[in-house]
């Protein structure tokens, strides 16, 4: 390949990139190691990133201790208050949390202020635990292509999968039943 070939293909693979990522392409869950065939078992799944984050009620949530003391699986979303699919997609999460008290779920504001997106939490009423990301250590241990991103973390702290775009309401609650429910 030519040396200014790759540099000519960026564009158009950033911007294929967006618009999964924007939800524009149909749902599909990402798994780690084809785990999805078997979700069951963890053998070949891989441990989620250990990471602790500032939530906006003044705590603060730790995978780790999260894991060791509540152990319920964590559905954790990347979200932006400037993000239009985010904003669209808290509620729908708030809606799975009420229905689903034997999962976590996690928002993070990542990319973002802090004040703006504790405003929007607000805003849109979401009452599961929501938090930023400060200094951008959890949203570079969760690489996405875009915003919204959606990781299930199972209860013995392995990645189940993720999904880059919003997800509709039908989605999340096959994602729960399907990965997370027990």
């Amino acid at each position: 390949m030519r040396p200014g070939a790759l540099r000519a293909l960026l564009p158009a693979a950033v911007l294929a990139l967006s618009a999964a990522a924007c939800g524009s392409a149909a749902p599909q869950l990402t798994a780690p190691a084809d785990s999805l065939a078997s979700p069951s078992t963890s053998e070949a799944r891989p441990p989620a990133p250990v990471f602790e984050v500032a939530l906006f009620d003044g705590t603060s949530f730790s995978l780790t201790r999260h894991l060791s003391r509540d152990g319920r699986p964590v559905v954790l979303n990347l979200w932006a208050s400037w993000c239009p699919p985010c904003r669209e997609e808290i509620p729908r999460i708030e809606a799975a949390a009420r229905r689903h008290p034997q999962v976590l779920f996690l928002g993070v504001a990542v990319q973002d202020e802090p004040a703006a997106a504790a405003a929007a939490v607000a805003e849109l009423g979401a009452t599961y635990p929501t938090g930023a990301d400060l200094d951008g250590t959890l949203d570079a241990a969760f690489p996405s292509p875009g915003l919204p991103a959606t990781f299930l973390i199972a209860a013995d702290g392995t990645l189940i999968g993720a999904h880059f775009g919003a997800l509709t309401a039908a989605d999340i609650e096959a994602l729960v039943t399907r990965y997370l429910a027990g």
